[in-house]
């Protein structure tokens, strides 16, 4: 399931920023095997049934986009990460948080499913 050109936005980084964002794809992909693995804002991201969650590597932390929606759900479990409405900053000199990026993943499929179960289905013209 990997993709190129994520692997080339990994490469760019020096090593030990690399082993954290290789370590968060790697959440991301086992919480979301069927997402599709893209590039969107310049930076990695996963499709399903719309956009999932991005991430990105930084000088001092790896940012994780999870939409407004993946923020608000679990602000209250941050504490001591900087967070803003559309994102949160894991520092790398701290272990990942993999067990709430995982849960994060999850939420954020269950609600890109319920929107997509939601919208009309278009009939084809004939």
């Amino acid at each position: 399931m990997n993709n190129k050109a994520v692997d080339q936005y990994i490469a760019t980084f020096p090593v030990h920023i690399r082993e954290k964002l290789e370590e968060i794809r790697f959440v991301i992909q086992q919480a979301a095997p069927m997402a599709e693995e893209v590039i969107g804002y310049q930076m990695p991201a996963y499709n399903y049934h719309g956009m999932l969650v991005y991430f990105a590597g930084y000088k001092g932390h790896v940012g994780f986009y999870p939409s407004g929606t993946g923020i608000e759900a679990f602000q209250h479990e941050f504490g001591p990460y900087k967070w803003s409405k559309g994102a949160v900053q894991f520092p790398l000199d701290q272990p990942l948080p993999t067990d709430l990026i995982t849960r994060i993943v999850a939420f954020r499929i269950q609600a890109n499913m319920e929107k997509a179960a939601s919208k009309p289905v278009r009939k084809s013209k004939k």
